[in-house]
């Protein structure tokens, strides 16, 4: 699964991704965190009280995620479960859930998402870019995500400034490629606010530097199949 914005924060900083409806909520408030900035590693949050290794601080929904390719057809799009009986969005036949309640769920974050799949049929889209697309759908309707009361997508850090020209080129390809995928909903994309900008959205979400060598390069291998 890919996702922005952390859902679980574990004891030791270990961040791991909260499953949509996976259970009750942690067992701290927000209020008990705080978020504060590390030069040269970016933005953290960190506990106000002591706490046990391996203790689950905080749990809430990510502000966006999508299923990697590999898991379509396997994987309930909403709430992640294993289902070998799924059922599938008759409208661009890739979402899949595990009945009508997921289906009807998640249609507010689907609902666009399924027209810009079918246009752009028989092609697919990278991981990172419908990705992407849903993020600019809940920026655009200024969704409200119960993660953001400690960390907002605005909050996120943009690693621009650490990017070889090579690996900006290739976020450049995948923001191209964002444009094209989202055409059907979004025509003219110097109408959108200020701060909503696709290159910017992916160096925010992509931020495990270590591997985005690797990422863009395979990445904009797959977006030749849209362009």
């Amino acid at each position: 699964m890919a996702a922005a914005a952390p859902g679980h924060v574990l004891a030791g900083g270990a961040p791991a991704l909260s499953s949509p409806g996976g259970g009750a909520r942690g067992r701290m408030e927000p209020a008990a965190l705080e978020r504060f900035h590390s030069p040269g590693k970016g933005n953290g949050l960190r506990s106000r009280r002591t706490v046990r290794p391996g203790e689950l601080l905080y749990r809430d929904m990510p502000f966006a995620y999508v299923l990697s390719k590999e898991q379509l057809g396997s994987v309930c799009e909403l709430c992640l479960r294993r289902n070998g009986n799924l059922h599938r969005c008759s409208q661009c036949k890739v979402a899949k859930y595990c009945g009508r309640s997921c289906q009807k769920e998640a249609w507010l974050d689907h609902k666009q998402e399924c027209r810009c799949l079918k246009s752009i049929e028989p092609n697919f889209p990278p991981d990172s870019v419908r990705l992407a697309g849903r993020i600019v759908f809940k920026l655009l309707r200024q969704s409200v995500c119960p993660s953001e009361r400690l960390y907002s997508f605005s909050n996120l850090q943009s690693n621009a400034e650490q990017l070889s020209e090579e690996m900006k080129d290739g976020l450049r390809h995948l923001a191209q490629t964002l444009q094209l995928y989202l055409k059907t909903e979004i025509q003219d994309e110097s109408q959108l606010p200020p701060a909503i900008d696709f290159f910017q959205i992916f160096t925010k979400h992509l931020h495990k530097l270590q591997k985005m060598d690797y990422f863009w390069r395979s990445a904009v291998a797959k977006v030749s199949a849209i362009l």
